[in-house]
């Protein structure tokens, strides 16, 4: 009498459920791949993200489908000019019942935050997105509370000669992992957009796919991703490269460094490998260090981009055997 044998279930790979991830958004967000893959892969990377363009391109939809699809709480800042720093991380009030004081939760207290034009706000409350971003906690009144895990700042910001913008200084890029411009979609993508947004709301076709735990075992495999000596003395090289270009004022930091590391690893991950490679540095680095770059007058007065310097850049330094 034969025996009937259990099939045993099939463990779904980490490069599986990356593309089911990518492909669970894109059903709101069509013809952008690269921005979708690239913002998880700063999720992966445990950084945040700045998206840049035009408004009504899609950038407050990724934050919303991408909340959805790992199944935690989302929360939505609007910056204007006359927000408050206790807007985004809470406020303490007094609880006349228990006379003492009761501390309620800004939107910074969920898993996926997006910052909403960000530049339009002052610079005093644009800082109060620093520690939580940087050190994944907040500290009011003197006591320190962690934010959520996976936690993300997804921040969109309109090109800074729209009006009523502010500049994110410095040390403010320099906390996002990445900067992506969105873009306007070709014509195909936005003739798909036309007919699917015709009736009920999209988002509600966004299912959560994966969930707290699963994300956090994606987020340990990407640092487990094995980078060679060889190719960190590469991205050392790239690094220095920017510290020495006659039209930069500002290069990478070693800040700057390591999150390209970071991204790399994801990056590799993604792809189905246990190391990172060349490639993965150089498909990276115009999205990792173009917003931390500063051009000088005289390159700024010839209409050169710091893209196009790193991608310059990546092609005089050799990778050698990395």
């Amino acid at each position: 009498m034969s025996q009937q044998v259990a099939e045993t279930p099939r463990v779904e790979s980490f490069t599986d459920l990356f593309r089911t991830m990518t492909a669970n958004i894109e059903q709101v967000i069509k013809g952008k791949r690269d921005v979708v893959q690239l913002t998880l892969l700063a999720l992966l990377a445990e950084g945040h993200v700045l998206l840049e363009d035009a408004p009504g391109v899609g950038k407050t939809t990724i934050g919303k489908a991408l909340a959805a699809t790992l199944d935690v709480p989302f929360g939505r800042i609007q910056f204007t000019p006359d927000l408050l720093p206790s807007d985004v991380v809470g406020v303490s009030i007094w609880n006349r019942s228990t006379n003492e004081f009761e501390f309620r939760p800004g939107p910074i207290f969920n898993g996926i935050v997006l910052a909403d034009e960000v530049n339009r706000s002052s610079p005093k409350t644009q800082s109060a997105l620093l520690e939580a971003m940087a050190e994944r906690q907040v500290t009011t009144d003197g006591t320190t509370r962690p934010l959520n895990q996976p936690f993300m700042v997804i921040a969109t910001q309109n090109p800074l000669d729209h009006a009523g913008t502010y500049p994110l200084p410095e040390s403010q890029l320099d906390r996002f992992l990445v900067k992506v411009s969105v873009g306007y979609p070709d014509r195909e993508a936005e003739l798909e957009i036309l007919d699917s947004h015709g009736g009920a709301d999209l988002l509600s076709k966004v299912q959560a796919i994966t969930d707290t735990r699963k994300v956090q075992s994606m987020i340990r495999a990407v640092k487990s991703v094995h980078v060679s000596p060889a190719l960190q003395g590469y991205l050392v090289d790239v690094a220095e490269a920017t510290r020495r270009h006659p039209a930069l004022s500002l290069g990478a930091s070693p800040r700057a460094t390591l999150a390209l590391q970071r991204m790399a690893r994801a990056r590799a991950a993604a792809a189905g490998r246990n190391f990172a490679t060349p490639d993965d540095v150089k498909a990276l680095a115009p999205h990792v260090l173009s917003h931390r770059l500063m051009l000088n007058h005289d390159a700024e007065l010839r209409g050169v981009t710091t893209t196009e310097l790193i991608d310059e850049i990546l092609q005089v330094i050799p990778a050698g055997a990395a």
